[in-house]
């Protein structure tokens, strides 16, 4: 799935006790009744929002997760999660998940050869 908006926050690494770190960005969708949500970003993930700032129009990768939690009185509650796996800025800037294409290098001629003409080998068969 994808969301699309402006970011209005991005927060500091968070990192537990058991060495899990999550980044949280708050994007404001652009509908008519703009909605503010927040985007969980886990582990190296979380360097996706390096590059990003407040007012930055962009498109992302998101998957919802669910849980179930039993209380200590047994009452059963379900929390839901959004995790961010792709960020892309919409303003023309690259995307920060994928990889950059090369530029192309100069090509040089190939000099001409017959294929049908044996090549001397030192192979041993």
């Amino acid at each position: 799935m994808e969301l699309q908006g402006t970011v209005k926050k991005i927060t500091d690494i968070q990192t537990f006790a058991s060495g899990f770190q999550k980044r949280e960005m708050v994007l404001t969708t652009e509908e008519q009744y703009p909605q503010p949500i927040n985007i969980e970003f886990l582990q190296e993930k979380g360097d996706l929002l390096n590059n990003l700032k407040e007012g930055d129009k962009v498109k992302v990768g998101i998957n919802l997760r669910g849980r179930e939690w039993t209380s200590p009185q047994g009452e059963v509650k379900y929390f839901n999660s959004i995790i961010g796996w792709r960020v892309e800025k919409l303003d023309g800037a690259a995307n920060f998940n994928e990889p950059v294409d090369a530029k192309p290098t100069e090509t040089k001629p190939v000099a001409e050869k017959n294929v049908f003409e044996e090549e001397e080998d030192d192979l041993p068969f």
